[in-house]
This record gives structure tokens, C-alpha cells and sequence, in this order.
């Protein structure tokens, strides 16, 4: 329990600060399956505007604080790796 007002709107911040948070990390699982499913079905041209939407999506999270920016650049750069393999697979077949 806080014990002065500085602390309850902390707490108050702090409660805030975590739903969008965790919105904001929802929303990249949720774009990253999206992604990941086109990818393995081999669908490049919709597995490329779904990488887009991703690759925007963890930029706004670094942007908002959410994420760090060497996470969402690892992460990208692994999507990016899917999404490359997709395009060679699909060339080579």
C-alpha cells in the first residue's frame, strides 16, 4: 500500500505504463504468427507486406519505450532471414 500521494500516482503510472506494454507486446506476437504462418506456407508477396507491418510494428515499440532497440533489430533481422529464405525457396522450385 502506498503511503503518500507520490507513491499512489506511481502506482498509478506504473499500472498504466504496464496494459500498454503489454498491448503493444500482444500486437507484435500477433503480427510475428501472422508472419511466421505466411512464411512456412511459402506465400511470399503477402509474407512481404505482412514483414513490413512487423518491421513498423517493433519500430513503434522501440519508439514508445516498449522494446529495446537491439531486440527489435535481432528480431527483425531474424524475419528478415525467414522472409529471404522464402523468396529462394519459391525461385528455386
Amino acid at each position: 500500500m502506498p503511503n503518500t500521494k507520490s507513491a499512489e500516482k506511481r502506482t498509478r503510472s506504473s499500472a498504466r505504463k504496464a496494459a500498454r506494454n503489454q498491448a503493444v507486446e500482444s500486437r507484435l506476437k500477433t503480427l510475428e504468427k501472422k508472419f511466421l504462418a505466411l512464411a512456412k506456407e511459402g506465400k511470399q508477396p503477402e509474407a512481404a507486406t505482412a514483414f513490413r507491418a512487423v518491421s513498423s510494428a517493433y519500430g513503434k515499440a522501440v519508439k514508445a519505450g516498449t522494446l529495446k532497440a537491439g531486440t527489435a533489430d535481432r528480431k527483425r533481422s531474424r524475419l528478415q532471414i525467414r522472409l529471404n529464405k522464402t523468396g529462394a525457396a519459391k525461385s528455386a522450385a
